[in-house]
């Protein structure tokens, strides 16, 4: 199991490398110079040629890469050219924010998309079924900032129960947890539902149910833990997702975390912060995919014992 962990763990590692590929040439074949924000309307072209120096800027593309990937190797992302505090300080101060949003919308997504899937598959081809899958279908199908958008609308201006924006109390979370994980509360129901009715019709639940098992053992021993198994790995894939979809969450709600401040970044064209924000983002979804997958033997013995097998 061990050996596997660190495989997977450096398959990592060309995916870092290529993502560093792609935001460091973005950013640096973008319009804009950084000497020129750095240094305001205001500068001589001497000063920004000076800078730009300075700043390695006028080397080639490719010898700045190695310099950016060398540093970011040691955990150095260079400094934000908006306030020169180092990028690794700006995103560890606002990442905490970033992860609670992505956690409580996926405690969101799970406490209500499992029960909704159970209850659509054990109440199949009725209302209640036709209910279940049409909630979930409008969930998947609504876009994230309309949703926030309206939320928004109703609960902060026509009946103004919860704030509109900011990070100071558990009010402030509501709103944006709902918004962050409704698609993938949708996803999670329709799959459990697709999982629950297959497993239902398997040899071994019939032969649990014959042996006179009441259904609640039936659902909790024999049926939940392999109906988790593709739960599972929804979850997992959509929790990546909603890393990455907390940069429009945040945007609308003004929440400081991580998604907000790569935007403020883009604005500013602090090209450091872009560049680490994301290559940071990209380590945290690969770390939750890889996390997801050992979990996988937790669950499934069968999987456990391919992965001993594949030693």
């Amino acid at each position: 199991m061990l050996r596997y962990f660190l495989k997977r763990l450096m398959f990592l590692i060309p995916v870092l490398l290529g993502v560093s590929v792609v935001i460091f040439s973005i950013v640096h074949l973008a319009p804009g110079d950084p000497a020129e924000v750095m240094l305001g309307p205001s500068a001589t072209q001497e000063e920004i040629t000076n800078l730009r120096e300075q700043l390695g800027l006028t080397k080639p593309l490719y010898v700045q890469y190695g310099i950016f990937l060398t540093n970011a190797l040691k955990g150095d992302l260079g400094r934000s050219i908006k306030s020169n505090a180092p990028v690794v300080d700006e995103i560890m101060e606002r990442f905490p924010a970033t992860l609670t949003l992505a956690v409580l919308g996926m405690i969101f997504a799970i406490a209500i998309g499992l029960p909704l899937g159970i209850l659509a598959a054990l109440k199949q081809n009725t209302w209640v079924d036709a209910l279940c899958s049409f909630f979930a279908l409008v969930g998947f199908s609504i876009p994230n900032f309309w949703v926030g958008l309206m939320l928004m609308l109703l609960l902060s201006i026509y009946i103004p129960i919860l704030p509109s924006s900011g990070f100071d109390s558990w009010k402030n979370f509501i709103m944006p947890t709902i918004v962050l994980g409704i698609q993938t509360m949708a996803v999670i129901a329709r799959m459990t539902r697709s999982s629950m009715l297959e497993v239902i019709r398997q040899d071994y639940v019939r032969t649990a149910r014959a042996k006179g098992i009441s259904d609640r053992l039936v659902l909790t021993r024999h049926i939940l833990g392999n109906v988790l198994i593709p739960v599972v790995t929804i979850a997992g894939i959509y929790f990546g997702h909603q890393l990455g979809g907390v940069v429009i969450t945040e945007t609308i709600f003004s929440i400081p975390g991580l998604g907000r401040l790569i935007v403020d970044a883009i604005r500013a064209q602090d090209y450091p912060v872009v560049q680490g924000g994301v290559l940071f983002f990209a380590l945290c979804v690969g770390i939750v995919n890889l996390l997801v997958d050992l979990l996988y033997a937790v669950l499934d013995p069968r999987i456990k014992a391919q992965y001993r097998a594949a030693k």
